[in-house]
């Protein structure tokens, strides 16, 4: 028990037990202090990426000592019964959730998204974007499959992202387009990659390493699918330097303990004109005196973008109300609502 503790860096979780990659680039499997788990009951106590403090034990185990301070972490509901990405309350009205990470201190957020087959799913990335502003994680849009549209008609679909901010990469993993500057942001990153089945992300990895697609998706096809599998998160080296994560559980990412109020300030592209509202509570749907709604009105938002924010202020608002509602009835244990 006297051993200096040393550092190391979580790359794998299974059950209980954590693979940590060492200073000396050996992979030790540890468990965690006793301790620790009583501190975080609201949270992850340890996951993927989570910088940790170690030693060898007497009987030449390993054992986690200490969970660094986290600068940021991409999360998600836990699933529970009733189904993931479920909201529930007890019979007391208080509400029952917990923060379940899936990766700890990502560099950033890989958002893959195909220009056809399938079809772009732009309201699902508006969400997924908004759980990574909401977190502080920096985003990357890879539009992948442009050997299936016209420049053109690549552009004319993710435009409206590039003149919000975001950086886009444009690849091909049929022709291998766009894949060079790809690996050129990944290279030394920690790297949550997103994205719909179908869109490529697979072939995509394969063609920047090869057989990395299947080493990854081999991953995620084992994390959490059903009530009885054992939940394995991983990151998977890269040979330029680096670590790449598949993250499932898309659907209640970072938006599950969001108030409808906050959301705008998630919206980079409609944040700007809120102060200018002439009511501090302005939804932005009716009010008026709206700089919001001005601005929709001159072009300066985009109608795409501004949808968005309205059904996610509804939602929020559904579930804010759901939540007040079991305060005041007692909830009951079959009130929860899906993020979808």
């Amino acid at each position: 028990m006297g051993e200096i503790l040393k550092t190391g860096l979580i790359i794998k979780s299974q059950s209980g037990f954590y693979t940590v990659f060492t200073e000396n680039g050996e992979q030790i499997v540890a468990s965690i202090r006793g301790r620790l788990k009583k501190k975080r009951l609201d949270i992850s106590i340890a996951a993927v990426g989570d910088q940790v403090r170690w030693q060898t034990l007497s009987d030449g185990s390993y054992v986690i000592e200490e969970v660094l301070e986290r600068k940021r972490a991409l999360t998600r509901l836990k699933p529970i019964s009733g189904g993931r990405g479920a909201r529930r309350w007890d019979r007391q009205g208080y509400l029952r959730e917990k923060e379940q990470v899936i990766i700890a201190n990502p560099d950033q957020v890989v958002f893959v998204i195909a220009c056809a087959n399938p079809e772009p799913r732009l309201r699902m990335l508006d969400r997924l974007l908004l759980g990574a502003e909401r977190q502080e994680i920096p985003s990357l849009i890879c539009a992948n499959k442009v050997d299936l549209v016209t420049p053109e008609e690549a552009k004319q679909q993710f435009y409206i992202y590039e003149t919000i901010g975001y950086p886009i990469i444009w690849t091909s993993a049929k022709t291998g387009e766009g894949v060079g500057v790809l690996r050129d942001h990944l290279k030394d990153k920690i790297s949550a990659l997103i994205g719909p089945s179908g869109v490529g992300k697979s072939s995509l990895l394969n063609t920047l390493e090869p057989n990395l697609g299947q080493r990854v998706m081999s991953v995620s096809q084992v994390t959490g699918k059903g009530r009885h599998t054992t939940t394995v998160a991983e990151m998977v080296p890269l040979e330029i330097g680096g670590w790449v994560a598949d993250t499932p559980g898309i659907r209640a990412l970072a938006l599950f303990d969001m108030e409808p109020e906050e959301i705008d300030a998630y919206f980079p592209d409609i944040a700007p004109y809120v102060p200018y509202c002439a009511f501090s509570d302005c939804s932005h749907t009716v009010e008026p005196g709206c700089a919001v709604l001005d601005a929709l009105e001159k072009g300066e938002i985009s109608g795409h973008r501004y949808e968005s924010y309205v059904r996610l202020h509804q939602e929020h608002r559904k579930l804010a109300d759901m939540y007040w509602w079991g305060i005041e009835e007692g909830g009951g244990s079959d009130n929860h609502l899906l993020l979808s």
